[in-house]
């Protein structure tokens, strides 16, 4: 059982430690985007469903493994939180691998990022906090337009799955942050990630029957897991851990660059004018941000009870939702 009076981690303070958060978001930037690049090679295998079960089902297990939850001592409250995290992971995924079928890697991920954009924008208020939203939403936009100047027009159906993903992208950022706040280590993740693949379990079933009888995809599938779940969405839990919600959502604004990056290395998609220039924004945001957000003062380290667990991440006079 959780003892009461469990010291829940506060945000760090971005003034002493921003350099950390950063680092873990830049290598979930490029573990994700690595992982998304060899999930394209089997989207004509398993379907893009299919896949996204199955690398979430892998994650799962991995972690459980790992982190050997304590599932059965959780509240109510908890087990809420991991629910709506693990729901909104299921569908995020889902949604958005199912856009890779009509998008290239760049301008999928870059439309995405409409979701976590608008997030800090609501969240943050601060003048410079919204100047810096605005240059990555103008680099964002250069990569739309990329899309849609460029030779290959970006799909009305891609597009539309691409916006439902970024919907759950900021159910995903809220209830990771919450789930980091109230349960410690992976373990929150690891169930997480097991609700998902529940959820998405009639993709699931037949893709695990295909991949049984194509054992050479094996690796492929596991790849995919480790480098598309697990290693970014731990990284990032840990990130949300020491970062307000409305800073993260900047800084992931980064994803696009890798994005882009290992579209060209390693799906020999091109990189046009534009899309360096829109790579050049939205880099200069997150570094901005990040700048920006080393002057901020240290919050109190506090005390609290597991019933009453602040929303990791929101700045302390901002109410829990």
């Amino acid at each position: 059982m959780l003892a009461k009076n469990r010291r829940v981690p506060t945000p760090a303070s971005p003034s002493g430690s921003i350099a950390t958060p950063i680092a873990l978001i830049i290598g979930s930037c490029v573990s994700l985007q690595f992982g998304a690049a060899l999930a394209v090679q089997l989207f004509p295998e398993l379907g893009t469903w299919g896949i996204t079960a199955l690398r979430l089902s892998i994650a799962a297990v991995i972690l459980l493994l790992a982190g050997r939850p304590r599932f059965l001592a959780w509240s109510r409250r908890q087990w809420f939180a991991v629910v709506g995290f693990g729901l909104s992971l299921g569908a995020m995924n889902g949604f958005f691998y199912a856009a890779l079928e009509h998008l290239p890697l760049g301008p999928a991920v870059a439309i995405e990022f409409v979701g976590p954009l608008v997030l800090s924008a609501v969240l943050s208020r601060r003048l410079v906090d919204m100047a810096w939203v605005g240059l990555a939403v103008a680099g964002i936009a250069l990569f739309g337009l990329d899309g849609v100047l460029g030779s290959e027009p970006l799909s009305p159906i891609g597009v539309a799955l691409v916006l439902v993903a970024a919907a759950f992208w900021v159910c995903y950022i809220r209830t990771s942050a919450r789930v980091g706040g109230l349960i410690p280590g992976v373990g929150g993740l690891a169930v997480a990630l097991s609700i998902a693949s529940i959820a998405l379990l009639p993709f699931g079933v037949p893709a695990a029957m295909e991949l049984a009888l194509r054992p050479e995809l094996v690796w492929l599938a596991v790849g995919t897991a480790v480098f598309a779940s697990v290693a970014p969405y731990t990284l990032e839990l840990v990130a949300l851990r020491r970062l307000p919600q409305r800073v993260f959502g900047v800084l992931i604004s980064l994803e696009p660059v890798f994005a882009a990056l290992f579209g060209w290395l390693l799906l020999q998609q091109a990189i046009g004018p534009l899309k360096i220039a829109a790579i050049a924004l939205v880099a200069g945001a997150s570094v901005g941000i990040a700048l920006a957000s080393r002057g901020k003062a240290d919050p109190p380290p506090v005390a609290v009870t597991t019933a009453s667990a602040p929303v990791i991440g929101e700045a302390p006079h901002r109410a829990t939702r």
